[in-house]
């Protein structure tokens, strides 16, 4: 009695640059289980490409134009909430990993995995499973631990990052000098840092702030 076909993995790919798109494309369609039913070179376009065809799969670059990865995981998974979505990045900071997962990312992969494994997480995303490796689940937690900004606090480090000093951020934010210090010191705390500089540096590092 023959053995039944296995299921085919239907997938979104998502990436803006083509050569990277097209050679994942390329190796999903070479295998026989799975099918690359969608593509998109933004993440507008991938939300888009979502709703229409619902892949069993989405492989989701983490910089896209209009709209990020994370914005774009975030949109789809508000409205199809079992949405399986791999990240897909030449990243590997902290804050970016942290945001891929905390958005709804059930698997985190760097462009310079080897192609077997990235075949092997999405059959193991496919069925329900999440996947990070050990060198990202260990950043991960790093992260996790760190206490995260506020929103203002994000702000100020922002313009901290431009050069500007207090007396610029205060006026820009339309707060006072002393509210300026009071959150470039909490700034300074979270991030481990011993000046402004340092802070900075700590950010960029860890994928906080990109300048």
């Amino acid at each position: 009695m023959p053995l039944p076909s296995p299921k085919t993995i239907r997938i979104l790919v998502a990436d803006d640059h083509p050569i990277v798109r097209q050679g994942l494309v390329d190796i999903l369609n070479d295998q026989s289980d799975m099918s690359v039913v969608a593509e998109a070179d933004n993440g507008l376009q991938a939300i888009e490409q979502f709703r229409i065809h619902q892949p069993d799969v989405a492989i989701l670059d983490l910089q896209m134009p209009n709209v990020g990865g994370v914005e774009a995981i975030n949109t789809i998974r508000s409205e199809f909430p079992n949405a399986a979505i791999i990240m897909f990045s030449i990243y590997e900071t902290d804050e970016d990993i942290y945001q891929g997962l905390r958005a709804g990312a059930k698997a985190y992969l760097l462009k310079d995995t080897p192609c077997l494994e990235i075949i092997e997480v999405i059959r193991a995303v496919s069925d329900g499973q999440h996947y990070v490796s050990a060198k990202i689940g260990t950043r991960l937690a790093a992260r996790m631990e760190r206490p995260a900004l506020s929103d203002r606090e994000f702000e100020v480090l922002s313009l901290m990052a431009k050069g500007k000093n207090n007396k610029a951020i205060a006026t820009e934010l339309n707060i006072t000098e002393n509210t300026v210090k009071f959150h470039v010191t909490n700034v300074m705390i979270k991030l481990g840092a011993g000046d402004r500089t340092h802070a900075v540096v700590n950010a960029l590092q860890q994928g906080i702030i990109k300048l």
